[in-house]
């Protein structure tokens, strides 16, 4: 269980199987007759369906991961398509009717008779009755969820009229509104203020946008004839970080998503509307994750198979790829080997002392056994072919440390010569926004152009840069800024204008000129001291400080990415982006999750954070905690974020008590 590697190695395989495959994902369509409607494109079936699969114990989980991921997935394949498509019995008479096929967005993807969610009749409207949406099962509540087509443009109104009917309390979207130019389902809220669909008035309350996912809050009220009904809160959770192809990258922000969902949705409420665009691919594969999950809780083990052919009886063709069914998969194992790491900051002392707690040897909850975690995760060599180039292979200061192509930082190709756009970096996800930071060695002598070149083409103002020009009587960094006047690398020319010494890093305001066409762009950079290039600060303040003072330069510049550097680009540089990514999270939720923030790193650039330098991100954690107990005014995290950060970053001195309330 302690040993992921395998789980890594065999799920790269089947991501690259798929990938060759072509296999669509349930919203993917092709042009269907001449009415312009779409349909969705199902993948052929086995002839036989009568083989049967069994639970699977939560402890042989990894194993049989292993086993169905082998051969380029092989039994995964086999067991998909051992699967029901629907239900034998089930009619869609219905949904085929003439007055309901335009109020279908696919054709061939229809809600059952027998448990398609049934409108209140409008008066005079025939089949105003009808909508694309069919209740299923969770794991043991009947009718936990509808799962629901993307609203069409004139569907909106019933749309919102199930919501209110249903008594339902949570929406969960998981496609974007437009994949690859094609039109997925429409905008059926309001960006800002109020807008009525049909009887049902929708108002925002609240808008929160985070890396993986948006959270949208609305006042929905029914407007009656014989007057408005008290109104209702309905959270919708939109998930965005689902590709136009295949399964997200890694289950981590999944699981992230559904655990908010579980937290958000009332319990008093109605079925929880699930919808993709078609509403059976995504939209399957999230309620099959939940039931499972509740499933491993209950009961030790998982019945994808028996569930997902259970729950087809329901909806027809939930999970719509092979490549879906194995996510599931994935995400189970996921969860089972890594749990729930989730932590309120009220509870981070009693963790950290457990965490440190050097007399119980066997309590495998222990620092090290929780970082020994993280280093079982394989580095993916065979995903790193450009750096791994022998044109290339020269401007890699260390030979372990190379960006994955999958969000290799790229430049611009010059002229007539090959490989140039090739630079030691890689894109990394911030706390809101993707590609947030840039993660990249120190320039080498050779390099320098091309890290000036990257500063400039991706529009960066920042720079963090976590090491000294020489450590240990060896160099570390080439120095690529002027100590006075200005000194020019290709076609760029670096003019210093100011540089100033705060309590733990240097402040250096530069100029950056593009010869060729004469422009220029003011660029800070941010120069940590006092961190060796073995061990970690001596006190987490000054992080604290300088994180601060880059979020307040982003705000003013417009949140380009960050180019954030220490020698090789790993350690204290990925120590820097987790720091900053759990510390916007603890002012925004109150939350944090030092393990999955780490894991999440590792993931995008091999080596991130080391052992000591995460004994160092709860320590710095506990000390923002600690300065900030010092406010003696309360302040609701939910509520109040934007103040929070807003006293963060003008990193105020007088610090009355401060009681938070979550």
């Amino acid at each position: 269980m302690s040993n992921i590697s395998p789980f890594l190695n065999s799920n790269l395989m089947v991501v690259g199987f798929f990938c060759w495959y072509e296999v669509f994902d349930s919203n993917i369509h092709v042009p269907y007759s001449s009415t312009e409607q779409q349909t969705v494109v199902l993948l052929p079936r086995s002839p036989s369906t009568s083989k049967k699969y069994l639970p699977i114990p939560v402890d042989s989980l990894e194993e049989e991961y292993r086993i169905r991921s082998a051969d380029d997935g092989k039994l995964f394949r086999e067991e998909y398509s051992s699967l029901p498509g629907g239900s034998t019995q089930g009619t869609c008479e219905e949904a085929n009717k003439d007055e309901n096929k335009e109020k279908n967005r696919y054709p061939n993807i229809l809600p059952y008779d027998h448990s398609r969610v049934i409108l209140t009749p409008i008066e005079g409207v025939p089949c105003s009755d009808y909508i694309n949406a069919s209740y299923i099962d969770g794991y043991t509540d009947k009718n936990k969820f509808i799962a629901a087509q993307g609203p069409k443009q004139d569907t909106v109104a019933d749309f919102w009229r199930m919501i209110w009917e249903q008594k339902s309390a949570t929406i969960v979207m998981l496609t974007n509104l437009k994949e690859r130019k094609e039109d997925k389902c429409y905008q059926y809220w309001p960006d800002q203020g109020c807008w009525t669909y049909g009887n049902v008035r929708v108002a925002v309350e609240d808008f929160t946008a985070l890396v993986d996912y948006t959270i949208r809050k609305f006042c929905v009220q029914y407007q009656a004839s014989d007057g408005t009904k008290t109104p209702r809160l309905v959270t919708q959770l939109h998930f965005t970080s689902w590709p136009d192809f295949g399964v997200p990258f890694s289950p981590i922000g999944m699981l992230k998503f559904l655990k908010k969902v579980k937290q958000v949705n009332p319990s008093y409420a109605g079925p929880i509307v699930v919808h993709c665009s078609a509403g059976v691919g995504r939209t399957g594969t999230f309620i099959v994750i939940d039931a499972m999950i509740d499933m491993m809780y209950a009961e030790k083990k998982v019945d994808v198979f028996g569930f997902v052919s259970r729950i087809r009886e329901q909806r027809s063709q939930l999970i719509q790829t092979d490549l879906q069914y194995s996510f599931v998969y994935q995400a189970l194992l996921e969860y089972f080997l890594y749990g729930d790491t989730e932590l309120d900051v009220s509870s981070l002392e009693g963790h950290l002392d457990k965490l440190h707690n050097t007399s119980a040897p066997l309590d495998r909850v222990g620092l090290e056994e929780e970082f020994k975690k993280l280093t079982n995760m394989r580095i993916m060599k065979e995903n790193m072919r450009a750096g791994n180039l022998p044109a290339n292979m020269k401007k890699n200061r260390v030979l372990q440390i190379i960006p994955y192509d999958f969000n290799r930082v790229i430049l611009s190709m010059k002229r007539g010569q090959e490989f140039t756009d090739y630079i030691n970096a890689s894109f990394i996800d911030g706390y809101r926004q993707k590609d947030y930071f840039i993660a990249t060695q120190g320039p080498l002598a050779h390099t320098v152009d091309d890290f000036w070149r990257m500063v400039w083409e991706w529009k960066c103002h920042s720079i963090v840069m976590l090491t000294e020009l020489q450590e240990r009587d060896q160099d570390k960094c080439l120095q690529y800024w002027p100590t006075e006047d200005s000194v020019t690398y290709g076609d760029f020319t670096v003019e210093i204008k100011g540089d100033m010494l705060c309590d733990a890093f240097s402040l250096r305001d530069l100029l950056l000129t593009y010869g060729p066409e004469k422009q220029t762009r003011l660029v800070r950079q941010f120069h940590f001291h006092g961190w060796p290039e073995i061990g970690i600060p001596t006190e987490g303040k000054g992080m604290i400080d300088i994180i601060a003072a880059v979020q307040k330069q982003q705000q003013q510049s417009g949140n380009h990415p960050i180019v954030v550097h220490c020698s090789a680009g790993a350690g204290r540089t990925g120590t820097f982006i987790a720091l900053s990514n759990i510390l916007e999270r603890v002012k925004a939720e109150g939350l944090l999750d030092v393990f999955q923030t780490v894991k999440s790193l590792r993931m995008q650039r091999p080596h991130m954070v080391q052992t000591e330098q995460y004994d160092f991100c709860y320590k710095v954690v506990q000390d923002f905690v600690d300065i900030f107990s010092d406010y003696d005014f309360t302040l609701r995290l939910e509520d109040n974020c934007a103040l929070f950060c807003y006293a963060l970053l003008l990193n105020v001195t007088k610090r009355p008590h401060l009681s938070v309330i979550y």
